[in-house]
């Protein structure tokens, strides 16, 4: 299943995105609606209506979009790649655009790692058409989030009201808002058709990732870093990718949760990147009874805690009048990890996100089976490396 997903999954804003015939046919007012005037003067537009003429339904889509526009930004970004002519590596710039979250009234903005990555330069354009210049704040790779800055003024920074991810029911209302294809704050609407989804990472040895929310509002390129809202017009998530085989939409998208946002941008803000709790093991080898022990870090949190990886074991070869000495890993000798905290470590990568709500100093309780034994050893976690 997991493979299938893999095969039709998109990112959302990977590729650039012209600009010009888009923008320019959104504000082509010749393109309205129009009804006669029954004067001489031509046709008129049609009138908007008014607010008891709207639905009830309809009245909540208006009050989540007003409230919560202006919060919703345009990301322009310039890469440079390379392309191979006669032999020969030729740069060439390359563009791309996405959306964004304005988090603060410091000039904050949230969106995706994948709209920003590589990329020598970042524009941001808000609700009021003004364009300003980002910097790089920090990024985290393993949840797709990153935080960039703008030096723009107070009075034309609207933070948007961050809601939960933890009460959310499948069937719930949604709304997302960016700039699909260059048309920017363009609003669309759908439910939550599912939780708890979970995607392969980007890049082939990356971590997977997790508690996805997935919707079937229309999001397509250029959605990446918008905000998923609720009802309220609170934000609840953050979109992300597409499950499509076309790369436009096809009715199954999926966002970052907010909790996971709120847990890991106050850090990128200060330090630039998300510092984990790290339990000291580097490497294991999945059994059907769990994780054995494959490396440790030298001198880490588990190798001070007292677990044990492989023994080298010196083994001689003759070959001839040739004698060869060499060493190969016992297995035996590793201690194989059935759980922690209680919870069963039947895979590395549950295994890791577990740990991500913890923090360095914080001890767990890591279970292991020792030349048959059944072992409890308690590790003090420590902050880790990306």
């Amino acid at each position: 299943m997991a493979s299938a997903v893999a095969g039709v999954l998109v990112g959302l804003m990977l590729a650039a995105l012209p600009a010009g015939p888009a923008s320019s046919y959104a504000q082509d007012a010749s393109r309205m609606p129009m009804v006669p005037s029954g004067g001489s003067a031509g046709p008129t537009p049609l009138p908007l209506p008014r607010a008891d003429d709207l639905t009830p339904q309809e009245q909540v889509n208006v009050m989540v979009y007003e409230k919560a526009n202006r919060s919703v930004a345009n990301i322009t970004t310039k890469t440079v790649q390379t392309s191979r002519v006669f032999m020969l590596d030729v740069p060439s710039e390359g563009r791309g655009e996405g959306s964004g979250v304005v988090v603060d009234r410091q000039g904050h903005v949230v969106t995706n790692n994948h709209v920003v990555e590589g990329a020598r330069a970042i524009q941001v354009t808000l609700f009021d058409g003004k364009t300003y210049e980002a910097e790089l704040v920090g990024i985290d790779k393993i949840t797709d989030v990153a935080v960039i800055k703008i030096d723009a003024p107070a009075e034309s920074l609207f933070p948007v009201e961050l809601g939960s991810s933890s009460r959310l029911r499948i069937g719930q209302h949604v709304y997302a808002i960016g700039n699909p294809f260059g048309f920017e704050r363009t609003l669309s609407t759908g439910v939550i058709s599912s939780l708890n989804r979970s995607l392969p990472g980007r890049e082939q040895t990356a971590r997977r990732m997790k508690s996805l929310i997935q919707i079937d509002a229309a999001i397509n390129p250029g959605n990446s870093g918008g905000p998923l809202l609720d009802s309220h017009g609170r934000m609840i998530g953050m979109n992300v990718a597409i499950a499509s085989r076309s790369g436009d939409s096809a009715g199954v998208g999926f966002a970052i949760p907010v909790n996971t946002i709120s847990r890991v941008m106050p850090q990128l803000i200060q330090s630039g990147r998300v510092i984990r709790a790290d339990l000291g093991v580097l490497t294991v080898y999945p059994v059907r009874e769990g994780l054995l022990i494959r490396t440790l870090a030298p001198g880490g949190a588990a190798e001070r805690a007292g677990l044990r990886g492989p023994q080298w074991v010196r083994r001689r070869k003759q070959h001839g009048p040739l004698v060869y000495e060499y060493e190969v890993p016992d297995r035996t000798a590793a201690d194989l990890i059935v759980a922690v905290d209680g919870r069963p470590a039947a895979d590395a990568d549950e295994l890791l996100t577990y740990l991500d709500t913890k923090q360095p100093g914080d001890k767990v309780t890591v279970t292991v089976i020792r030349e048959g034994k059944r072992l409890d050893v308690p590790v003090q976690l420590e902050a880790g490396e990306e």
